[in-house]
């Protein structure tokens, strides 16, 4: 059980400040993204009319997320389609990461879905200015009423809160149940059967509802 307050370290003094970075995280990521890139490498290595197993593999995502935003957004703000398939692939991936031994998800430390709320958070405002100008964006926190501006800022502050600890909450929860199981019963059967299921099962579903959530916000932010 100490395994839970354990958090391997990088330590860099710079200009008389040290700073510290949980190296399983970076690690994690770094290999995420290795993946990502290799596959996106690999898939359009050979582009043909006939597709491969891995060319095939990346149509159907993008052409499926490609219909996504497109339902979403309205043809000016299509253009974010790479962001949110890439947040998708990323999320995903690193939740896939925990099925697999001696790695672990980059999604249950909260420095990685905190970061990609607060992405999401400002890319949304940014679309909402340049497509409304700053104006009309701005003379939304004053409706209906003009006292209502300190409300409506907290509830769009709250989003950043909701999305990512939501994320955080799920895929760290599946790793506090499997350990613990893991213990009482001596990592037999059950434990492998629980790590399958919260790493493909619930680290897909949350993959698809962090993605979903940035979508719609930007959404909303638009119109």
């Amino acid at each position: 059980m100490e395994d839970l307050t354990i958090v391997p370290k990088w330590i860099l003094t710079l200009g008389g400040y040290t700073l510290e970075f949980n190296s399983e995280t970076l690690i994690m990521s770094w290999i995420v993204m290795g993946i990502l890139i290799f596959f996106g490498w690999i898939a359009t290595k050979k582009i043909s009319i006939l597709p491969g197993p891995y060319q095939t593999l990346a149509e159907v995502m993008v052409a499926t997320f490609e219909q996504l935003v497109a339902d979403a957004l309205d043809e000016g703000n299509r253009h974010y389609f790479p962001l949110i398939i890439t947040i998708f692939l990323f999320i995903w991936l690193s939740n896939m990461l925990g099925v697999i031994p001696f790695l672990s998800e980059p999604t249950k430390d909260l420095n990685t879905p905190l970061a990609y709320g607060i992405l999401g958070f400002f890319i949304a405002h940014y679309a909402g200015i340049k497509t409304k100008g700053f104006k009309a964006y701005a003379s939304e926190y004053v409706q209906p009423m003009f006292f209502m501006a300190p409300l409506n800022i907290i509830g769009e502050l709250s989003k950043v809160v909701s999305i990512s600890f939501r994320l955080y909450g799920n895929i760290m929860g599946g790793s506090i149940i499997i350990m613990v199981v893991s213990h009482l019963v001596y990592n037999l059967v059950l434990p492998p059967l629980l790590n399958a299921f919260f790493g493909i099962f619930v680290g897909t579903i949350q993959a698809f509802v962090f993605t979903m959530l940035t979508l719609v916000y930007i959404s909303v932010q638009t119109k």
